[in-house]
């Protein structure tokens, strides 16, 4: 009895056929590195901030700086997370000009934060330390 033919794809030990979704339990399934960091973007104060990596640091995933992002842009408006105070590591805000960097200027300088035209701000001045974390996180 022959076998059917099958795909170069199907035959790759790390394909895995698709399953359709799991039916719905009613209750949703929170990942908790996105209940954490959306826990430590509502603690930044006013008058500060905080860098994505260090978010992502303190949710639990030191490498996680990109999926913070996507939880600013994903979940921000849901959670009523102070967005505009999460910028880059380099001190910068990361949204390109006509896409959201006047805004976030304009927010954190109402905040009283010092933001240049270019976006950047003095993270020696602003940035938040949390507690209990080790300085330059």
């Amino acid at each position: 009895m022959a076998r059917a033919p099958r795909s170069k794809l199907a035959s790759h030990a790390l394909w895995k056929e698709p399953r359709p979704p799991a039916p719905s339990s009613g209750t949703s399934r929170v990942d908790p590195f996105c209940a954490a960091a959306r826990e430590w973007i509502a603690a930044i104060p006013p008058g500060r901030v905080a860098t994505y990596g260090q978010i992502a640091h303190l949710a639990g995933k030191p490498w996680g700086a990109r999926q913070v992002a996507w939880i600013l842009h994903s979940q921000s408006g849901k959670y009523r997370l102070p967005w505009q105070r999460v910028i880059g590591a380099a001190g910068r805000i990361s949204l390109p000009p006509g896409r959201g960097l006047e805004e976030q200027r304009r927010l954190l300088r109402a905040e009283g934060i010092v933001v240049d035209a270019r976006g950047r701000v003095d993270l020696g001045r602003y940035r938040w330390q949390a507690e209990g974390e080790f300085p330059g996180k």
